[in-house]
């Protein structure tokens, strides 16, 4: 099935998810939307439910597995993606952080790249909502993230980007590993290392509209430890071109 696929990975966002389907639909028939929930207790599956009886265009898949997270979602997308022959993957929030409105320019991106990152931290790019503690973070560990990983693009962190399904068909994902949010680390060398270009488009990231964030402090450590065991993994001879 030619055209783009929308992957937006949820728990408990049942408070914004009918106005980010909405807004993903809006930009033409051919944007579908796929909806991967770890099985929120709060009903988010069951609004996806009720706005599928009017709309072929909208997917879910509900994850019941005793080991969830971003990083596993993610490779559950991206393989219902190729099952179902997209031509593009688009990776966003759903919590209205991330803009549908960016996606035109992310899709032209890709016409001389394989994989385009929404980008705060290039010029035109940036933060709205957020404060100063949260913005210096952001900086930090990207500054940490590109470091370890050797990596020129300036936004490691952001989960909105694009691929050409036909690269992420290139990926080893039956040995890719990460579970949580640092899935967007791994799969960002994983492309690199591959020799795909990755291309950065300025886009504003806004304050999350509803829900609470699952990125605490406790799990954002976890996910900048893991980017050694990321850099062992890719850099350190495990994984291969």
């Amino acid at each position: 099935m030619p055209g783009t696929i929308v992957f937006l990975p949820t728990y408990n966002e049942s408070e914004y998810i009918r106005e980010m389907i909405t807004q993903v639909r809006a930009l033409g028939p051919d944007h579908e939307a796929l909806v991967v929930d770890d099985d929120s207790p709060d009903g988010t599956a069951d609004i996806v439910r009720d706005m599928q009886k009017n709309d072929s265009g909208i997917h879910l898949i509900v994850r019941t597995d005793s080991v969830r997270g971003r990083g596993i979602a993610m490779i559950d997308g991206i393989r219902w993606a190729l099952e179902h022959a997209y031509d593009t993957f688009i990776e966003m929030d759903a919590d209205g952080s991330h803009d549908p409105k960016y996606i035109p320019a992310m899709e032209t991106a890709l016409s001389d790249a394989e994989m385009v990152i929404c980008s705060r931290l290039v010029p035109g790019g940036g933060e709205t909502g957020r404060s100063f503690v949260r913005r210096w973070i952001t900086l930090a560990a990207n500054w940490y993230i590109r470091l370890l990983l050797g990596l020129s693009v300036k936004d490691c962190t952001t989960g909105y980007r694009a691929y050409r399904t036909q690269a992420l068909a290139a990926l080893d994902l039956d040995h890719m590993f990460t579970i949580g949010p640092d899935i967007v680390q791994e799969t960002l060398i994983a492309m690199v290392r591959r020799g795909f270009t990755v291309r950065e488009i300025p886009f504003l990231f806004q304050q999350r509209k509803a829900g609470n964030s699952k990125l605490g402090p406790a799990l954002l450590m976890k996910s900048l430890k893991s980017v050694w065991t990321i850099r062992q993994h890719y850099i350190g001879g495990a994984d291969e071109k």
